[in-house]
């Protein structure tokens, strides 16, 4: 579990320790900040606009990203609460490899305290990072803090990492079982003026989205509000509605979920509170409760297959054998599906949500990736790249995950006969179209029963909406009984292993609602 402080705090050792903040920007329950409080006289906060990051997406010419805008107002966030106690945060634009190092040395840092990212690309960084410090002389200090469990912390009995969720969830919750809860614990990060490094008499702003290459995106959702201020509001908001939590989850029409996973990605609120109060909750009986921690848990496992796995980084299958799979090469339809022209109302609903948003409700996630890969017969990795584009909160192994889960080549027991009817889910899962007339808004006149499949309502019901198919509203791009028989075909391939695990017992019962992917809250 996580190394907890203890009791007394420590003397400390060094005069002054820079903090390099990444997917963490908190001032509270924070795992490196704590130690560097505990080691270090004086404490600097510090932020890198890492070009290694951003520069990939200014060379595919995207200028407006909400994601740098949400973590540009958090960061302004964080330094005023910095500032109330006479110091200010660092923030530094360009490659984070030699701007961190250059920064310490100038500074006279004797130590630089992380809390640990375990993506691919951020473990050779901060590996890059690391030496670079020890050839001055620097400690560098990472910890855990960015999940609940560590990747490594739990194996099977054979000692090998978990590939199923279920048995690695039971796995989590034995542990959490066994010491109580005690790895959940709050780190704690009192701040004062005579622990902080002063501020210049004239510390340089925070960048503009300009000086970092980036035009002014649209807003922010309305429901969004960036920082651990916004963190907090969305969090207490969402506790009321913990209880129900387990039955109103799949409704995306209702304000049922916590609104909180952009936060836990850019560590704006820590993930050890959310859990403790979940599974204080979930031993009081609250099955909402223990349906939400089990999301959180989700998101512990893709984190550790990502980890151990980091192939899938490079668009591999989890289950290599789907890699023999052959996508159709259909530019038109990939087209219809990312600007919401499909004519499946809650697939095109769910996409123009996304990009004018960047939100989109979990349950639609699973639609939406199963109509891509099952109705359209596209690569699952164009639509994992679209997401990454526009998900405020992209997560790569989250991302990952899901994806591969909706094309049956992920951390599964159910294989490649699963397929989302994209009618019935729209039918059950948003009854009476209240979602999709917030985002379709040509359809807004049609009742409930004929909104789901608009080419099947009575052409009464269409003239009296003004919905004109095929000007108004697009008819559907393909049929999906008939793409589900193709899909079929496809996954001869891999058949034989699906088939051999079915027999093994990991099918579900014909007519069962498949087993929910998570993650994404």
């Amino acid at each position: 579990m996580n190394p907890q402080p203890s009791a007394t705090p420590a003397e400390p050792q060094l005069e002054l320790g820079l903090v390099w903040l990444r997917r963490d920007l908190r001032l509270q329950d924070h795992a490196a900040l704590h130690h560097a409080l505990r080691r270090c006289r004086r404490v600097q906060l510090v932020f890198v606009f890492d070009t290694d990051i951003l520069q990939p997406l200014l060379e595919q010419a995207i200028r407006a990203d909400r994601r740098v805008l949400f973590i540009r107002q958090s960061l302004l966030e964080l330094d005023a609460g910095l500032r109330l106690h006479g110091s200010a945060l660092r923030v530094l634009h360009g490659r984070a490899t030699q701007m961190l190092p250059e920064l310490a040395r100038r500074l006279g840092a004797g130590a630089v305290f992380v809390n640990r990212d375990y993506e691919p690309q951020a473990v050779r960084r901060d590996a890059a990072v690391a030496g670079e410090l020890a050839g001055a002389r620097i400690e560098w200090h990472a910890f855990h803090d960015q999940l609940m469990l560590a990747p490594d912390a739990l194996r099977t009995g054979q000692g090998r990492p978990y590939g199923v969720f279920t048995p690695y969830r039971n796995a989590w919750l034995a542990r959490m079982r066994a010491d109580g809860g005690a790895g959940l614990a709050a780190f704690d990060c009192e701040l004062d003026a005579s622990r902080l490094l002063p501020a210049p008499c004239a510390p340089p702003p925070i960048p503009e989205l300009a000086q970092l290459g980036f035009d002014q995106p649209v807003a922010l959702p309305a429901e969004v509000e960036p920082g651990s201020r916004g963190a907090r509001r969305a969090w207490e908001a969402f506790k009321p509605r913990l209880d129900g939590y387990a039955t109103a989850r799949d409704f995306p029409a209702l304000d049922a979920t916590s609104g909180l996973s952009v936060h836990l990605r850019f560590g704006t609120i820590g993930v050890r509170e959310l859990a403790r109060h979940a599974w204080q909750a979930m031993q009081a009986g609250s099955a909402g409760a223990a349906s939400w921690l089990s999301e959180l848990i989700w998101r512990d496992f893709h984190a550790q297959v990502l980890h151990h796995h980091p192939r899938l980084a490079q668009g591999r299958s989890f289950r290599p054998e789907y890699d023999r799979i052959r996508w159709d090469d259909a530019p038109q339809l990939l087209q219809a599906w990312r600007e919401g022209r499909t004519g499946y109302p809650l697939v095109d609903a769910a996409m123009r949500e996304l990009s004018r948003s960047g939100r989109m409700h979990n349950r639609l996630r699973m639609v939406v990736a199963s109509f891509l890969c099952k109705d359209l017969g596209l690569d699952w990795r164009l639509g994992e790249q679209h997401f990454a584009r526009w998900l405020l909160d992209f997560d790569l192994a989250s991302n990952n995950g899901g994806w591969q889960w909706a094309s049956s080549s992920g951390c599964d027991a159910q294989p490649w006969f699963r397929i989302f009817n994209p009618v019935e889910q729209s039918r059950k899962f948003d009854p009476q179209g209240h979602y999709i007339r917030r985002h379709v808004a040509e359809l807004a006149g049609l009742d409930a029963a004929s909104i789901h499949a608009p080419w099947l309502a009575a052409p009464e019901a269409l003239r009296a909406a003004d919905v004109r198919l095929g000007q108004d509203y697009p008819l559907p791009v393909v049929d999906h009984a008939q793409a589900r028989q193709r899909t079929l075909q496809r996954y001869a391939v891999v058949r034989g292993d699906a088939a051999r695990a079915a027999e093994a017992g990991a099918a579900a019962p014909s007519g069962q609602e498949p087993p929910r992917q998570g993650g994404l809250f």
